[in-house]
């Protein structure tokens, strides 16, 4: 089976994109390209950990009613949520509505917080995280890593939930901490000169 899958464009691109049209452009314009900014990595760690259990299409379509559901991942907001917001959410039809998720955003809302506190900021903890190029596997043949595992097991150190190393994994592959798209997907040469001249936040 091949790897790849020929765009709109005519272009090849990772085969996954095949699962849904709105994939090609999440995949061409986000999936692997680094990021340093704290809320789009405390999005995407709150999104990963919806997604367990379910398909990342069926998160992606509901990504706006998610942004609009928790003050578009400002942290610092969302730490601040009550019980009164747990039942909101409960009742809101446009996201997942999941008690064990919806209070572990609340919770991880609190430690990233505390992160920045500590650490500077999330993206400063999270990118020392990222792996040397031999220790990464051949593109999308691994659902978790060493690095992924480390990744998890610190963040369950320091009280955040929904955190397992294939979350943290499926994490670390869209926000760039690996370039996991496949030899001859057309934007593999794209994420690798962004990586290249990405700047690592500094610890």
């Amino acid at each position: 089976m091949s790897n790849t899958i020929n765009g709109p464009d005519g272009q090849p691109r990772c085969s996954w994109c095949g699962a849904a049209p709105d994939f090609f452009n999440y995949h061409d314009r986000e999936w692997g390209f680094p990021v340093d900014d704290d809320q789009r990595l405390f999005e995407k760690l709150c999104l990963e950990s919806f997604q367990s259990g379910l398909s990342w299409r069926t998160i992606l379509a509901k990504r706006e009613n998610f942004r609009a559901a928790f003050c578009h991942f400002n942290f610092e907001q969302v730490a601040a949520f009550g019980e009164a917001d747990v039942t909101r959410l409960l009742n809101d039809a446009g996201i997942v509505r999941h008690r064990g998720k919806i209070e572990a955003v609340i919770n991880n809302a609190q430690r990233a917080c505390e992160m920045v506190e500590q650490e500077g900021s999330i993206a400063a903890f999270i990118w020392r995280f990222e792996p040397d190029a031999q220790q990464r596997a051949a593109p999308q043949t691994v659902s978790t890593s060493d690095a992924s595992v480390a990744l998890s097991k610190e963040l369950k150190k320091r009280g955040w939930k929904f955190v397992g190393p294939t979350t943290a994994f499926a994490f670390m592959q869209a926000m760039g901490l690996i370039n996991d798209h496949v030899e001859g997907c057309v934007i593999r040469s794209q994420v690798e000169q962004a990586r290249e001249a990405f700047r690592r936040p500094e610890c």
